[in-house]
């Protein structure tokens, strides 16, 4: 059977259009998991561990409520709770490892499947800087399923920077990694998009001598996506860019869709 979880080598670009132009790229690499081969990764390769410290290693409890218990079976409560039944059907999810025991992941991408390998509903997990975890559970519409197209939209309900206010809509674009990977996610005020970001990698297969490559090459990746963010936000001050107040979280960390939601773009 061939294996679904790989290696992605690539970059992220965020633009920030107003009050002031502001832009910043860097190398990254993710990891695309295949909750269904976790265990079998752990055995075969010799850099790479669930729940034990290594060069770079997945732990539970960095996704979903933190508990470590159960993260497939929290992301299907999640999704039946949107009225999203995989049948039994793989989630697969994109994200950063732990390097040397540390990670911080801005954003983790589920791509959830059905059992016929239809793409049917996509969940954005965002982790702020002050320790908070949002996920958005957001079904595909049925003509994009087996394109495998994703074109959804939501309501910001996570505070993420000081820099930017809550009443904004986020839009997702982009497909279902396959050799490429791609996504787009903007950011809209009433003004219209306010921000954007864009990941962008190709594919390699998931060996120890692929992650020892992509270890050499972007070393502590993870330290240096936490020291990226403070220092553009550095910057973003020295700019002038307004402040804006934190304000007290949501009742509940998710956002659950039943259907697809129009963006302040489309309106």
């Amino acid at each position: 059977m061939t294996q679904a979880s790989a290696l992605y080598r690539g970059a992220v670009m965020h633009r920030r259009l107003r009050p002031r132009i502001h832009q910043l790229n860097y190398r990254v690499f993710w990891l695309l998991l295949d909750m269904a081969e976790l265990d079998g990764l752990d055995r075969n390769l010799c850099l790479f561990s669930r729940n034990r410290f290594n060069l770079l290693s997945f732990f539970d409890r960095d996704y979903g409520d933190g508990s470590g218990e159960g993260l497939r079976l929290q992301i299907e409560t999640w999704l039946q709770r949107a009225g999203i039944n995989l049948k039994g059907g793989p989630i697969r999810l994109l994200t950063m490892p732990r390097v040397l025991g540390y990670v911080f992941n801005p954003i983790n991408l589920y791509y959830c499947h059905h059992t016929d390998g239809r793409l049917v509903a996509m969940v954005y997990e965002v982790t702020s800087t002050f320790g908070v975890r949002h996920a958005y559970v957001i079904p595909v519409p049925i003509e994009d399923q087996t394109a495998g197209l994703i074109r959804q939209g939501a309501a910001k309900a996570l505070y993420v920077s000081p820099f930017m206010g809550m009443e904004m809509d986020y839009e997702f674009r982009g497909h279902v990694p396959d050799e490429h990977l791609d996504m787009t996610i903007n950011g809209l005020d009433a003004e219209g998009v306010l921000i954007t970001a864009s990941l962008s990698a190709e594919r390699n297969v998931l060996t120890d001598s692929s992650l020892l490559s992509a270890a050499v090459a972007l070393p502590f990746l993870t330290f240096k996506v936490v020291a990226a963010i403070h220092w553009e936000a550095l910057k973003l001050w020295l700019k002038r860019v307004p402040l804006t107040r934190q304000p007290p979280p949501v009742a509940e960390p998710v956002t659950l869709q039943t259907q697809a939601r129009e963006s302040r773009l489309g309106k």
